[in-house]
């Protein structure tokens, strides 16, 4: 229980120090070659009830942080909008996270700060190059 409660607290940790930064404009990215689907695989082994599929593209980006970043998309999908389950679809630098339900909605772009996770999402998304935007019940995330 110890253990599980100073890895939550390090992610939390993790995630503010990165909004500050980015707020602040002192974010600096540590860019490496990236594969998109295997950043997609390792972002929904972190969450339960999440899958990747698809095709990846080499991408230069954070790596680390843009796998925490679509970790919390998949999360926030999950935990607002009661889907049992959601799908990363990796099609290139396009990823798709599906379904997102109308309750988590304007959670999951940051309109409604009920998930911080997700809302510190948005920002690093966009302070990589990339954007994020909703297309019927799927969260496209576009990689820059």
């Amino acid at each position: 229980m110890i253990n599980a409660a100073a890895a939550q607290m390090t992610e939390l940790l993790e995630i503010l120090s990165t909004a500050a930064r980015i707020e602040d404009g002192r974010y600096e990215p540590v860019v490496a070659e990236a594969d998109t689907l295997e950043l997609a695989r390792a972002a929904a082994a972190r969450v339960d009830g999440a899958s990747a599929a698809g095709g990846g593209a080499a991408v230069t980006t954070d790596a680390s942080a843009l796998e925490r970043a679509l970790a919390a998309f998949a999360s926030c999908a999950v935990r607002h909008g009661g889907a049992p389950s959601v799908t990363l679809q990796v099609n290139g630098r396009l990823i798709g996270i599906a379904p997102v339900n109308e309750p988590a909605r304007r959670v999951i772009t940051g309109e409604v700060l009920k998930d911080l996770g997700a809302a510190v999402a948005v920002r690093i998304v966009r302070a990589l190059g990339g954007s994020v935007e909703l297309a019927g019940d799927e969260l496209r995330v576009r990689l820059g």
